[in-house]
């Protein structure tokens, strides 16, 4: 998989912003499993810890899905990886593929920017059901943009366990 990562803008509008910062993590997280055999992104790097890239991959597709598609875009699509609605499912990589999960991935991804672009501005609210309240699209935008910063945190670290490759 071919990854560009372009730096966010240093002046933008706000939205403009969110959408750069934000697909800036997204690619640094493509970036962190670039090059890496599916055994190797399933690699657990620091016992006791499960965490591995794929299941990082996995749950990100799961964010990605229900915070654009389930809260934003109110629609009505099951989780892709639990029927229980367990998002700790998708950090499980069992019987998953690199490809499998950089295809789901990829297909949210499209899914969020296209649920973005078409919102009115990032003040269109919505009901997150977990947390029994209205978000603002800003918010969700500013959650993904922490939840990637988060798990490119530790995708470092796994990276790194996996084959010493730092930085990025």
């Amino acid at each position: 998989m071919a990854v560009e990562r372009i730096g966010p803008p240093t002046v933008a509008d706000e939205r403009e912003m969110l959408r750069a910062f934000l697909d800036y993590h997204r690619a640094t997280l493509a970036l962190k499993c670039d090059g890496l055999s599916d055994e190797e992104l399933r690699r657990r790097s620091m016992p006791p810890s499960t965490l591995t890239l794929l299941g990082l991959v996995r749950h990100m597709a799961e964010v990605e899905r229900a915070w654009f598609r389930r809260v934003i875009a109110k629609e009505d699509v099951p989780l892709l990886w639990s029927d229980e609605g367990d998002y700790q499912a998708a950090y499980d990589p069992s019987g998953s593929t690199g490809a499998e999960a950089f295809a789901a991935w990829q297909a949210e991804v499209e899914h969020s920017r296209r649920i973005e672009r078409a919102a009115e501005s990032l003040d269109v609210t919505a009901y997150q059901p977990r947390w029994d309240e209205e978000v603002s699209l800003r918010l969700v935008m500013l959650h993904m943009i922490h939840e990637y910063a988060r798990h490119n945190g530790h995708a470092d670290f796994l990276r790194e366990g996996v084959d010493g490759t730092v930085g990025v």
